[in-house]
């Protein structure tokens, strides 16, 4: 006793045998807790905020911390008799604003830092696998789990989650009746290639093969007139809404405007190299567009007859082609796979949009919305103007669309080449009725395509132009209801897929 209060006298001339002794044994307790962090932190010692600080100045914050943990780890785990009462553990909900926004405390804060000094270990110490080894770290706990080894069971659970949400995103189709045939009008010689409706419902045209143009009365379906003057197929009609005018084109390169009035023709427009297979007419400007073999679109002056544009790009045939009011005022689809839209103005590409694999045979407006669909090959797709983004896919008709239309109650129909008839829901793409066709008998099986369709201006009477020489209107089944037709909806994830 002696020797060790020699040996603490020499440690200082200002301390007293018995202080002298108890420091030395501090020291060696610190020494001995102090081990474990000497690869973490090296033995720097980390001192204490000043406003923090204790009276003592030997204490730190590894020493507080150790303290802390030494009295409060076996509180860390409730008992399994309280724990199985609480609910399970979830997400960590966010705070209220005005919560997150308060500041907090000294105390708390001096707390929190006391508390993030002690993480739990990550990696096996000396005391083996659930060593109770404690370890300092920088980071904190969640953001150094999120660094680890990826969890491929998360990932997927995430990756399944992000699908569903996407899903549950697509909007719920709307009811709409289903249709039924109403009426088989006979008449031309040859496939019905081209339709149209006057602006006041009163009658609609035809051109067919047989080189003729028909015009019908739309109630009663009765002939009405016979227009003779091409020379070749009839592929595309257009009725002005602001002139007396009706436009033809065809197979023979010839370009016509017929005054009806006196039901002829009244102005050739010349320029095309090949057939002319679409026409439209622009709703405001007093502009024609035609597309044809040749893999151009002309815009003609209407009344001067002279070539505005030629809107080159397409390497293929302009099989079917739009004009609306604003940008882009024309968009052509064409069998070279792609749509173009343009710049009416200056006559150049505005944009192409190439997400098809096969000829882009139909197009069609919304009589109402921005919006467009085209259809080629067991594909038809729908596109937001102005810039041309795609929206969705309307999956299930694996048929060669040859025509398509909307109407303003937003009903899609799709007509294929093999006969097939389909009926979608324009905002979901759902849809809610598939059939085929029933051709004329006599006919043979290959002439039940659907070649052409139009809804007539009320939007209630769908007209096809067919390759069994008839023309068929459709019309809404009244009887049918929500019960005796349910919509059967199940969204998936290639709606959305290019």
């Amino acid at each position: 006793m002696a020797t060790e209060v020699a040996t603490g006298a020499s440690n200082g001339p200002d301390l007293t045998p018995l202080e002298a002794l108890v420091l030395e044994n501090a020291k060696k307790a610190k020494s001995i807790y102090f081990s474990t962090l000497a690869n973490s932190v090296g033995r720097k010692r980390i001192k204490l905020d000043p406003a923090l600080d204790s009276a003592d100045p030997g204490i730190t914050k590894t020493a507080l911390s150790l303290r802390l943990h030494a009295e409060y780890s076996d509180a860390q785990t409730l008992p399994e008799a309280i724990a199985s009462k609480l609910p399970a553990a979830g997400a960590r909900r966010k705070k209220p604003k005005a919560a997150a926004e308060e500041a907090p405390t000294k105390s708390e804060e001096h707390a929190r830092k006391l508390i993030e000094g002690i993480p739990a270990s990550r990696s096996a110490g000396p005391g083996g696998a659930h060593s109770s080894a404690l370890v300092l770290s920088r980071k904190p706990a969640a953001a150094s789990s999120s660094t680890s080894t990826p969890n491929p069971q998360r990932n997927e659970q995430q990756q399944s989650l992000s699908k569903r949400s996407d899903i549950l995103a697509q909007p719920r189709p709307d009811w709409h009746p289903p249709w039924k045939l109403m009426r088989v009008i006979s008449g031309h010689l040859g496939w019905v290639r081209a339709l149209a409706v006057e602006p006041d419902n009163q009658w609609f045209a035809s051109g067919a093969g047989d080189r003729t143009i028909k015009i019908w009365d739309m109630a009663t379906g009765s002939l009405k007139l016979t227009l003779t003057g091409h020379i070749s197929t009839v592929r595309g009609l257009a009725i002005s809404p602001r002139h007396p005018y009706m436009f033809s084109c065809g197979e023979d390169k010839m370009v016509k405007c017929w005054d009806l009035e006196t039901n002829k023709v009244i102005r050739h427009y010349h320029g095309h190299l090949s057939g002319v297979y679409t026409l439209a007419l622009h709703p405001t400007l007093d502009v024609l567009v035609t597309g044809g073999r040749d893999g151009v679109a002309r815009v003609w002056d209407m009344r001067t007859r002279s070539n505005v544009h030629v809107l080159s790009g397409h390497t293929g045939t302009v099989s079917d082609l739009i004009c609306q009011e604003g940008d882009p005022q024309v968009i052509t689809g064409s069998l070279d796979s792609t749509v173009r839209m343009w710049d009416l103005a200056a006559g150049k590409t505005m944009g192409v949009l190439t997400h098809h694999k096969k000829g882009v045979r139909a197009l069609t407006t919304h009589p109402s919305e921005f919006t467009f669909a085209t259809g080629s090959t067991g594909s038809i797709k729908q596109w937001k103007c102005p810039e041309g983004a795609f929206m969705q896919n309307f999956e299930g008709h694996n048929a060669i669309i040859n025509t398509l239309s909307v109407n303003d109650q937003n009903v899609m129909f799709s007509g294929g080449d093999n006969g097939s008839m389909s009926f979608w829901d324009w905002k979901s793409g759902y849809r809610f009725q598939a059939l085929d066709t029933t051709a004329q008998p006599g006919s043979l099986d290959a002439e039940s395509g659907i070649m052409k369709s139009i809804f007539d201006y009320s939007g209630s009477r769908l007209i096809c132009g067919e390759a069994d020489k008839t023309i068929k209107i459709w019309k809404e089944d009244e009887t049918a209801t929500l019960q005796t037709h349910p919509i059967e909806w199940r969204p998936t994830l290639s709606r959305r897929k290019f």
